[in-house]
């Protein structure tokens, strides 16, 4: 029996590796699926990673409404060639191009997936053009999965598409976590001793880590001026960056990119294809985010068994218990920063007993193969 064709679109391959990462290989034992993103090469080996078909189409995170409109008139074409049964879009601009393309072309499924609300942000007329692109994209929607609780509660606060519409996956997550990879244990002690000794760390040093982009809205702001509050004090804290700027769409402030540069307790290592082995020589997480979806890091994290300081933001908030495997703190607060950090470096019963319940509350929420079938399921649901 011939497979039904299912499409997955992306903004940029990134997302299809780093947060759908094996879910389009798994699905394709049940559909004929095809990757769609920008960047064609980098897109072409991700579809050979993931053994799936590809198809090329630019498209930009930025607002450039001439661009995204040929984008739509040009994938519109490709769906009424191709014929999908359905059509899944992850990311905001994916998911305005996709499903406005996938309704003129007349696919009967049409599903987007919310992991996060970046116009939560903006302000004045990009904010109102914001809100009207995600109304148009949920409207154009026959089904939208936000990936947390808190995701959907805001969706219905801002008016952006009725309940009905709306429903979350399994316990949240876009992807789950592969728990077998994220896994402390297949990192030796020789192994973390020489990565430590490359970035000048020893095993004294109380390592909190940061993953992911080192934009604003990450709160690197807060958290950096934090650290170095907290450094003054304890000058066997070291912070550890692993991700890349992005200054040309969420710039840091002048004052926090000194301090990474100048502060030698301070240590960037830039993007890492594989962040494991940093988690591997780290003590806890800092994920101070103003928004988030339903964040990966975080569940990366506790998989390697790091209890983590979380901004009390969906997503986090779900994924982290207070008390029992990390602490919550308020959005945009340098001193509640302090607070915690300093609290895990003082108190090192609580530390450990964050740290011994990390692990296994990954485990038996989010492992990747119980949101992938979740996913499946759902798809078999539609007729």
């Amino acid at each position: 029996m011939e497979k039904q064709k299912l499409i997955r679109i992306t903004t940029v391959p990134l997302s299809l590796d780093k947060l759908l990462s094996g879910q389009l290989r798994f699905m394709s034992a049940h559909y004929e699926v095809i990757a769609v993103a920008a960047e064609k090469e980098y897109l072409e080996k991700i579809g050979a990673k993931e053994k799936v078909r590809t198809f090329h189409l630019e498209m930009s995170r930025k607002i450039t409404p001439l661009a995204d409109l040929l984008a739509v008139i040009r994938l519109y074409f490709f769906l009424r060639n191709e014929k999908p049964f359905l059509v899944h879009s992850h990311t905001p601009k994916a998911g305005i191009v996709g499903m406005l393309a996938a309704k003129w072309a007349g696919v009967p499924h049409r599903l987007h997936t919310v992991a996060g609300l970046p116009l939560l942000e903006a302000k004045g007329f990009k904010r109102k053009l914001l809100d009207f692109v995600e109304k148009v994209t949920y409207a154009c929607a026959t089904k939208v999965y936000p990936n947390s609780i808190g995701l959907k509660d805001i969706i219905i606060q801002n008016n952006y598409s009725y309940p009905g519409k709306l429903k979350v996956i399994a316990q949240g997550s876009s992807n789950g976590i592969d728990t077998a990879f994220f896994n402390p244990d297949l990192f030796s002690d020789e192994q973390n001793q020489l990565l430590r000794e490359k970035w000048g760390l020893t095993r004294k040093h109380f390592v909190f880590i940061f993953v992911g982009r080192l934009v604003k809205d990450k709160g690197i702001n807060e958290m950096v001026e934090a650290f170095q509050e907290v450094h003054k004090t304890h000058d066997k804290a070291r912070l550890l960056l692993v991700g890349d700027y992005e200054q040309d769409l969420d710039p840091l402030s002048p004052k926090t990119l000194e301090a990474i540069e100048h502060n030698m307790a301070i240590v960037a290592v830039g993007f890492q294809y594989d962040v494991r082995p940093f988690f591997a020589i780290a003590n806890a997480l800092v994920f101070p985010s103003y928004r988030e979806g339903f964040p990966n890091v975080v569940m990366q994290a506790g998989a390697m068994n790091l209890p983590c300081i979380v901004s009390d933001i969906n997503g986090c908030n779900e994924i982290i218990l207070e008390g029992v495997n990390g602490t919550i703190i308020p959005v945009k607060n340098t001193a509640a920063i302090v607070e915690k950090m300093n609290c895990f470096v003082e108190k090192t019963a609580y530390h450990k007993l964050l740290q011994s319940n990390a692990r296994k509350m990954i485990i038996t929420r989010y492992d990747q193969h119980v949101v992938w079938e979740a996913i499946l399921d759902e798809y078999h649901l539609l007729k």
